[in-house]
Protein backbone atom coordinates (compact mmCIF):
# COMPACT_ATOMS: atom_id res chain seq x y z
CA UNK A 1 0.00 0.00 0.00
CA UNK A 2 1.77 3.42 -0.77
CA UNK A 3 0.57 6.73 0.75
CA UNK A 4 1.46 9.00 3.07
CA UNK A 5 1.23 10.37 6.47
CA UNK A 6 -0.71 13.78 6.95
CA UNK A 7 -1.57 15.92 9.73
CA UNK A 8 -4.73 16.02 10.32
CA UNK A 9 -5.04 19.65 11.97
CA UNK A 10 -6.52 18.10 15.03
CA UNK A 11 -4.15 16.93 17.34
CA UNK A 12 -0.77 15.42 17.06
CA UNK A 13 -0.15 13.42 14.48
CA UNK A 14 1.55 10.72 16.67
CA UNK A 15 1.73 10.57 20.49
CA UNK A 16 4.98 8.44 21.65
CA UNK A 17 4.44 7.04 25.32
CA UNK A 18 6.90 4.61 27.62
CA UNK A 19 8.68 4.79 30.66
CA UNK A 20 11.68 6.94 30.79
CA UNK A 21 15.07 6.08 28.70
CA UNK A 22 12.58 4.30 26.21
CA UNK A 23 13.64 6.61 23.32
CA UNK A 24 10.44 8.57 23.00
CA UNK A 25 12.32 12.17 22.76
CA UNK A 26 15.09 10.71 20.38
CA UNK A 27 12.39 9.01 17.96
CA UNK A 28 9.89 11.56 18.40
CA UNK A 29 12.53 13.94 17.06
CA UNK A 30 13.63 11.48 14.13
CA UNK A 31 9.63 10.97 13.45
CA UNK A 32 8.72 14.58 13.27
CA UNK A 33 11.94 15.44 11.37
CA UNK A 34 10.80 12.72 9.11
CA UNK A 35 7.33 14.03 8.52
CA UNK A 36 8.02 17.37 8.28
CA UNK A 37 6.12 18.47 11.58
CA UNK A 38 6.95 19.85 14.74
CA UNK A 39 8.00 17.77 17.89
CA UNK A 40 7.28 18.75 21.13
CA UNK A 41 8.47 16.95 24.71
CA UNK A 42 5.59 16.88 27.11
CA UNK A 43 8.02 17.28 30.11
CA UNK A 44 9.55 20.74 28.97
CA UNK A 45 5.99 21.83 28.10
CA UNK A 46 5.49 21.19 31.98
CA UNK A 47 8.41 22.79 32.97
CA UNK A 48 7.24 25.90 30.92
CA UNK A 49 4.19 25.94 32.80
CA UNK A 50 5.31 25.36 35.84
CA UNK A 51 9.05 26.22 35.99
CA UNK A 52 10.53 23.36 37.63
CA UNK A 53 11.19 19.97 35.87
CA UNK A 54 9.05 17.28 35.86
CA UNK A 55 10.56 15.48 38.47
CA UNK A 56 10.95 18.28 41.08
CA UNK A 57 7.26 19.19 39.97
CA UNK A 58 5.84 15.82 41.51
CA UNK A 59 7.69 16.43 44.53
CA UNK A 60 6.38 20.01 44.93
CA UNK A 61 2.99 19.08 44.08
CA UNK A 62 1.95 15.62 44.97
CA UNK A 63 1.62 12.86 43.04
CA UNK A 64 -2.19 13.45 43.02
CA UNK A 65 -2.14 17.31 41.96
CA UNK A 66 0.86 17.04 39.35
CA UNK A 67 -1.07 14.29 37.69
CA UNK A 68 -3.99 17.12 37.55
CA UNK A 69 -1.80 19.47 36.40
CA UNK A 70 -0.61 17.11 33.41
CA UNK A 71 -4.41 16.49 32.34
CA UNK A 72 -4.74 20.28 32.43
CA UNK A 73 -1.88 20.76 29.94
CA UNK A 74 -2.66 18.22 27.82
CA UNK A 75 -6.19 19.24 26.83
CA UNK A 76 -5.20 22.60 26.06
CA UNK A 77 -2.04 20.95 23.73
CA UNK A 78 -3.64 18.52 22.04
CA UNK A 79 -6.38 20.10 19.98
CA UNK A 80 -4.11 22.43 18.50
CA UNK A 81 -1.06 20.75 18.01
CA UNK A 82 -0.61 18.55 14.46
CA UNK A 83 3.46 17.89 15.63
CA UNK A 84 5.11 14.65 17.32
CA UNK A 85 4.40 14.40 21.01
CA UNK A 86 6.21 12.71 23.47
CA UNK A 87 4.62 11.79 26.99
CA UNK A 88 6.61 11.86 30.41
CA UNK A 89 6.69 8.71 31.34
CA UNK A 90 3.89 8.90 34.12
CA UNK A 91 1.34 10.94 31.87
CA UNK A 92 -0.59 8.30 30.62
CA UNK A 93 -1.03 6.54 33.90
CA UNK A 94 -2.94 9.96 35.02
CA UNK A 95 -6.89 9.87 35.38
CA UNK A 96 -8.48 10.93 32.54
CA UNK A 97 -5.26 10.75 30.56
CA UNK A 98 -6.21 7.71 28.80
CA UNK A 99 -9.76 9.49 27.15
CA UNK A 100 -7.79 12.24 26.32
CA UNK A 101 -5.37 9.84 23.73
CA UNK A 102 -8.35 7.75 22.04
CA UNK A 103 -7.96 9.60 19.72
CA UNK A 104 -5.08 9.56 18.27
CA UNK A 105 -2.65 7.54 17.35
CA UNK A 106 -0.22 6.38 20.02
CA UNK A 107 2.68 4.11 19.82
CA UNK A 108 4.04 2.73 23.09
CA UNK A 109 8.19 2.31 22.80
CA UNK A 110 8.46 -0.81 25.29
CA UNK A 111 12.07 -1.01 26.28
CA UNK A 112 13.56 -4.03 29.18
CA UNK A 113 14.43 -3.70 32.12
CA UNK A 114 18.33 -4.81 31.84
CA UNK A 115 17.92 -1.88 28.76
CA UNK A 116 16.78 0.42 30.61
CA UNK A 117 19.78 0.05 33.68
CA UNK A 118 22.40 1.02 31.36
CA UNK A 119 21.17 3.85 30.21
CA UNK A 120 23.68 6.77 30.75
CA UNK A 121 22.16 9.42 32.40
CA UNK A 122 19.04 7.67 33.26
CA UNK A 123 19.13 7.94 37.62
CA UNK A 124 20.77 11.37 37.28
CA UNK A 125 17.80 12.44 35.20
CA UNK A 126 15.39 10.85 37.56
CA UNK A 127 16.18 10.84 40.91
CA UNK A 128 13.08 9.23 42.62
CA UNK A 129 14.54 6.44 41.16
CA UNK A 130 17.35 6.19 43.90
CA UNK A 131 18.42 4.61 46.33
CA UNK A 132 17.14 1.56 44.32
CA UNK A 133 17.07 2.08 40.48
CA UNK A 134 16.46 -1.69 39.39
CA UNK A 135 13.62 -1.89 42.14
CA UNK A 136 12.14 1.06 41.13
CA UNK A 137 12.01 0.83 37.43
CA UNK A 138 11.25 -2.92 37.97
CA UNK A 139 8.34 -2.07 40.47
CA UNK A 140 7.31 1.04 37.19
CA UNK A 141 7.12 -1.17 34.25
CA UNK A 142 5.22 -2.94 36.08
CA UNK A 143 2.24 -0.70 36.95
CA UNK A 144 2.83 1.22 33.63
CA UNK A 145 2.97 -1.05 31.28
CA UNK A 146 -0.44 -2.43 30.72
CA UNK A 147 -1.50 1.64 31.16
CA UNK A 148 0.76 1.96 28.00
CA UNK A 149 -0.64 -0.64 26.12
CA UNK A 150 -4.23 -0.17 26.98
CA UNK A 151 -3.26 3.14 25.50
CA UNK A 152 -0.94 2.55 22.21
CA UNK A 153 -2.39 1.43 18.70
CA UNK A 154 1.19 0.12 18.30
CA UNK A 155 3.96 -1.55 20.41
CA UNK A 156 7.97 -0.68 19.21
CA UNK A 157 10.43 -2.66 21.37
CA UNK A 158 13.77 -0.41 21.36
CA UNK A 159 15.66 -2.58 23.77
CA UNK A 160 18.98 -3.36 21.39
CA UNK A 161 17.53 -1.46 18.47
CA UNK A 162 19.07 1.87 16.79
CA UNK A 163 16.59 4.76 16.79
CA UNK A 164 16.84 4.14 13.10
CA UNK A 165 15.34 1.06 13.61
CA UNK A 166 13.12 1.72 15.60
CA UNK A 167 11.34 5.00 13.91
CA UNK A 168 11.05 2.39 10.61
CA UNK A 169 8.76 0.15 12.89
CA UNK A 170 6.94 3.48 14.76
CA UNK A 171 6.58 5.58 10.85
CA UNK A 172 4.95 1.55 9.50
CA UNK A 173 2.59 1.67 12.52
CA UNK A 174 0.94 5.07 11.72
CA UNK A 175 -2.51 5.43 9.58
CA UNK A 176 -1.70 6.34 5.83
CA UNK A 177 -3.50 8.58 3.15
CA UNK A 178 -3.81 7.49 -0.29
CA UNK A 179 -2.41 9.26 -2.85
Amino acid sequence: MTGTVTPTGRGPVLILVGPPGSGKSTVGRLAAERLGVEFRDFDDDLERAHGLPAGELVVQLGRERFQESERELLTTLLPGFTGVLALGGGTPTAPGVPDLLAPFHVVFLDVDLEHLLRREGLVPLHPWLLPNPRAHLKELLGTRRPVYAQVAAATVQTSERTPQEVLADVLASMPVTQD
